[in-house]
């Protein structure tokens, strides 16, 4: 209730604490020993710190250090839950590809193409 009067008011970091809680993600962590894990948070960032307390799930707490290599942002939490199980049945070298052309797009976003 507390953060809808903030957000009433105005203040950004209000509307940004509420709309954090509409979003989904479906997330890849790579753990120490290269397996990846595939999961389904609202804040991805947030679960890998969990992951790394050796609370989050435990195929990862005795695989730790994780790291956060891919995140996706779902419409819904079904939308993500359903990716999540979609990505979890893929292979390994699909999942890398897949991590590999995400890397390729954030590199490559932002520069401008050189004049010829």
């Amino acid at each position: 209730m507390e953060d809808v009067s903030v957000l009433r008011s105005g203040v950004p970091h209000a509307t940004f604490h509420v709309l954090e809680w509409l979003v989904h993600f479906v997330y890849i962590v790579r753990c120490a020993d290269g397996t990846l894990y595939t999961g389904y948070a609202r804040n991805p960032r947030a679960r890998v710190a969990v992951h790394n307390t050796g609370r989050g799930a435990r195929y990862t707490s005795g695989r730790r250090p994780v790291s956060l290599v891919y995140s996706e942002e779902c419409e819904s939490q079904g939308a993500a839950l359903s990716r999540e199980y979609q990505l979890k049945r893929w292979t390994r070298r699909r999942k890398e590809a897949l991590i590999k052309l995400r890397k390729a797009a954030r590199s490559t976003a932002g520069t401008r193409p050189t004049a010829r």
